[in-house]
């Protein structure tokens, strides 16, 4: 049986997947389920609007059925979630959203949880998702800190903006968990919890971490 985790980064920009590569790291084990993360050479550099969202589904469907011999389970590292129902049509492995894992985490650490957005046109994109999840009761706000996808490589602008936006959301809204709204962004978690004593949670690490939960437990392996 297929014992690797494919994370799939949407966007066609490789550093983001080498980004995510480096913070999954600690989750690689000995025994335990290999991770694997691929680049979608067919998606745009960045996930920035509904429409680039909407233009990866195919594609990332494609690639879920070419690989779905090698796979145990699948996920989609992007914080829209592109394409996951559909992905979940396209394969009887478990198939798992950042955005939705890493939500799901934050609702384990605190009462009110802030999205840490790169663009503000993420925004509204973002707030349909959590609507659609039925948690929007607990969330602070969704903030962005105005940098693109391919700007997040800057370091110190990047971590600057997100300990700006993070006190935002602790001070002004309330918030007492963060979820970073991007996947790649591990570097920063450690420095953003200690700075804002508040929970951080990256969520391709989240999805990945229920990922190898799923596959390591079996969880609904025998009704597919």
């Amino acid at each position: 049986m297929a014992d690797t985790v494919i994370v799939i980064n949407p966007n066609s920009t490789v550093a983001v997947t080498a980004a995510m590569d480096e913070g999954l790291a600690p989750l690689r084990m000995p025994g335990g389920p290999a991770i694997e993360c691929v680049t979608l050479a067919e998606g745009p550099p960045g996930i920035e609007s509904q429409s680039d969202a909407d233009s990866v589904i195919a594609p990332l469907c494609r690639t879920i059925r070419a690989r779905d011999n090698d796979a145990a389970a699948f996920v989609v590292a992007c914080f829209s979630d592109p394409g996951l129902h559909s992905a979940r049509d396209t394969t009887r492995k478990p198939v798992l959203g950042i955005a939705e894992c890493g939500i799901l985490t934050a609702l384990t650490l605190g009462q009110r949880f802030g999205v840490i957005a790169i663009l503000a046109k993420s925004v509204p994109r973002h707030l349909r998702y959590i609507g659609a999840m039925g948690v929007g009761d607990r969330l602070a706000a969704d903030l962005p800190i105005g940098l693109g996808v391919v700007e997040l490589s800057d370091i110190r602008v990047t971590m600057e903006r997100m300990k700006d936006v993070g006190t935002r959301l602790r001070d002004t809204h309330g918030a007492d968990v963060l979820v970073m709204g991007c996947a790649g962004m591990a570097r920063y978690r450690d420095e953003l919890e200690a700075a804002l004593g508040l929970p951080v949670v990256e969520p391709t690490q989240a999805a990945v971490s229920m990922a190898l939960g799923r596959v390591r437990l079996g969880w609904g392996a025998g009704l597919r």
